[in-house]
């Protein structure tokens, strides 16, 4: 019961810890760094990871924020190292499985002062994992999850372009929690509403 459901679970558990954080968090946003505790406007997720909150005060958020990092990292690998056992073509499988629960040790890391290039790094390897299982989700008749997988590479291509361009700054918090939701949305719909048949018909090499 608990292995069936390790994904689900982790993810509960990061989510709690988060919105926990959210709720320790001093205040100061890149927008008001007057601002009293965290708005999910205008703050970052990244902010609950600072030793410093942006106001500059001591950050006790950052304790249950690495605490929930820990739990969706390894949710994530989990979900890359089981859905890559659906995948008929090994090469493709092993990108999925290595890249996918690789990328998740630089995603805990953003939690690090490493964090600007630990995004690019994580979000490289995340989206090679992701354009793998849509490629392969497209093969099939999962006509639902074509469209969220396109939808989801949408969304986190134009909030990699808003976080490297500097482009409308102010609507970068709001994609990124948008981002984060699709995520976990599509991570948990792939784990439980598919199955490896969906995917053992389509031919290796076409």
């Amino acid at each position: 019961m608990l292995k069936k459901h390790s994904i689900l679970i982790g993810i509960i558990i990061s989510i709690s810890l988060l919105v926990i954080a959210t709720l320790y968090y001093p205040g100061g946003s890149q927008f008001d760094k007057n601002a009293i505790g965290y708005d999910w406007k205008n703050n970052f997720i990244s902010n609950l990871f600072g030793e410093k909150a942006v106001n500059g005060a001591d950050n006790p958020s950052r304790f249950w924020a690495v605490g929930g990092m820990i739990f969706l990292a390894a949710s994530f690998a989990t979900f890359f190292i089981g859905f890559s056992k659906r995948i008929p073509a090994k090469g493709a499988a092993n990108v999925i499985k290595y890249f996918g629960a690789i990328g998740m040790i630089f995603t805990f890391l953003i939690a690090t002062p490493l964090h600007d290039i630990m995004i690019t790094i994580a979000s490289t390897m995340f989206l090679l994992s992701l354009f793998y299982i849509t490629v392969f989700v497209f093969k099939t008749r999962l006509h639902l999850f074509k469209f969220l997988c396109t939808v989801f590479l949408l969304d986190f291509y134009g909030t990699l372009f808003l976080f490297g361009s500097g482009y409308f700054w102010e609507f970068l918090p709001i994609m990124q929690k948008i981002l984060f939701a699709l995520s976990i949305g599509l991570m948990l719909g792939l784990e439980y509403f598919t199955k490896k048949e969906d995917f053992q018909h389509i031919k290796l090499g076409k």
